[in-house]
């Protein structure tokens, strides 16, 4: 005799033994199995999911700082036979608390293990890395359990020294740094981007600038073509015009020149007529005296010039006789003078040395002369003398310097004449 047992799909019935009393098991998930009174042993384990809170406290990372780390899991036993066989060998009469109780110790040893060989910044700053991590290495140990890891995430990180609270502010000032350069490369790429908006809109308002500029340049030069035209026009009619008046102002000045013509010739015969009836008159009244008076200019002139080159002629021959009555009146008084040189030369040869003295004494006193030109302006000569001897001595002095000085001045000694020398020396 047997039972029927049903399990839903949140367990998992578990039959073993059999009627032939073997250990062989089998599973059921979510329906029903035939089991024999006595022989037959069934068991059944729960599938649903299980929610763990593993925790791991002041453990210490790879630098040292020591953190708390809270996480969540999510597992579950594999249904696979295999796999649920696993689950059957470790957790099989086990309640979920207990089954909880070991995957959590596993889950919460991989943990800390992660935890020493990982920095509070790749922890912190990474967490879903870190959880994938702890998820990657756990998988294997558990899932020998039969049990699967479905998620797995750091609920918290937090230390007892304030570390990862100035991580934090070092990150929020990195963070706020990096929001300040985005805010600062947003302006700049808007400021650009409006300078570039901006120079597009000058290009187009150039342009259009341009074209207007290049229209109105086309308007004037029609206007200028226009222009150029008309005034063509216009002058070439004046012109028209004005050679016509030109023509009909040479008709009327020949007509006026032909009158010019014909009244000049009658002048001109006039003017002749005039001319040699003045012509006449001239030759009467002014010609003929004036002929008559430059002949007599002329005789006048011819008598004037023979009279002067007569004179001049006079003149020369008195002044050539009077240079050779002269020049003979000079070679004879030369003749003469030279004559009397000689003769008083010859004189002098006579009477020798007795001669040359008579005339030195005979010029004396014209030197005596020149020499006291000067004293004749004075009007008194006092000779202040102390003592009663001293003016003849004077004298004597002056008398013994009279020979040297007239010696040199005409080479005669005057102290060899027998009297200069008593007068000079009375001694003697």
């Amino acid at each position: 005799m047997g039972n029927c047992h049903t399990v839903g799909p949140n367990e998992a019935l578990v039959v073993s033994g059999g009627c032939c009393g073997s250990d062989e098991k089998s599973y059921t998930v979510g329906g029903w199995a035939w089991a024999w009174w006595l022989i037959t042993d069934i068991q059944k384990i729960t599938l649903e999911i299980m929610t763990l809170q593993p925790k791991c406290e002041d453990v210490e990372t790879a630098e040292g700082v020591a953190i708390t780390v809270t996480g969540v899991a999510q597992v579950k036993v594999m249904t696979d036979n295999e796999l649920l066989g696993y689950a059957c060998e470790q957790f099989l009469g086990k309640t979920v608390t207990e089954i909880k109780s070991v995957i959590l110790q596993t889950l919460e040893g991989h943990l800390r293990s992660i935890l020493g060989t990982l920095t509070v910044e790749q922890i912190y700053q990474d967490r879903d890395q870190f959880a994938k991590l702890v998820r990657e290495v756990a998988s294997p140990d558990v899932g020998r359990m039969g049990i699967e890891i479905l998620s797995f995430t750091i609920k918290d990180v937090y230390d007892k020294v304030d570390y990862l609270s100035s991580l934090g502010k070092s990150q929020t000032a990195a963070v706020q740094r990096d929001a300040d350069i985005g805010v600062a490369e947003a302006e700049r790429d808007a400021g650009i981007r409006e300078a570039e908006c901006k120079k597009e809109m000058m290009d187009v308002k150039f342009q259009a600038d341009t074209k207007m500029a290049d229209s109105k340049r086309e308007l004037e030069m029609q206007k200028a073509s226009f222009n150029q035209e008309v005034n063509t026009k216009k002058a070439e009619a004046q012109l028209a015009y004005e050679l016509q008046a030109a023509k009909e102002q040479q008709k009327i000045r020949l007509e006026e020149i032909e009158i010019e013509v014909v009244q000049r010739k009658k002048q001109i015969s006039i003017e002749e007529k005039e001319i040699a009836r003045t012509d006449k008159e001239l030759v009467a009244t002014v010609k003929r005296p004036a002929e008559a008076e430059a002949y007599k200019m002329q005789q006048i002139a011819e008598a004037q010039k023979i009279k002067t080159v007569l004179t001049a002629q006079a003149e020369a021959e008195k002044i050539k006789r009077i240079g050779e009555a002269e020049a003979g009146s000079i070679e004879a008084v030369g003749k003469a003078e030279a004559e009397r040189m000689r003769l008083k030369a010859d004189a002098y040869q006579q009477y020798g040395e007795a001669a040359k003295t008579a005339l030195v004494l005979e010029a004396l006193p014209k030197i005596a002369k020149k020499v006291a030109a000067p004293l004749a302006r004075t009007s008194e000569i006092v000779i202040l003398s102390g003592e009663g001897g001293r003016l003849t001595g004077e004298v004597n002095r002056l008398l013994a310097e009279l020979p040297v000085s007239v010696n040199a001045l005409t080479g005669v000694d005057l102290s060899k004449i027998p009297l200069l020398q008593k007068m000079t020396n009375p001694q003697a």
